[in-house]
């Protein structure tokens, strides 16, 4: 499983997470809406601690900074000829 999630993305949904969670714990939302939000939430989390959004992969989305490649190999000195 490759990473498709940076930082910014998994710090947004986990403190989404913990906005549910107070709501939840301070009877703002209760019934459905609660059972609804605390499922999202926990999606949240999970995503958010392995890295990894499975509804990123068909939509070809990953918010990872991107890796520069390696620099090409500096061209070699011709050889000294006797």
């Amino acid at each position: 499983m490759r990473k498709n999630m940076g930082t910014a993305d998994r710090v947004i949904r986990t403190l989404l997470a913990i906005v549910i969670a107070i709501l939840y714990f301070t009877n703002v939302i209760g019934g459905t809406l609660a059972l609804i939000l605390g499922i999202i939430a926990v999606i949240f989390l999970l995503t958010s601690l392995v890295s990894y959004c499975p509804a990123y992969l068909p939509l070809g989305i990953s918010t990872c900074a991107r890796e520069e490649p390696p620099a090409p190999p500096a061209a070699a000195a011709p050889p000294a000829k006797p």
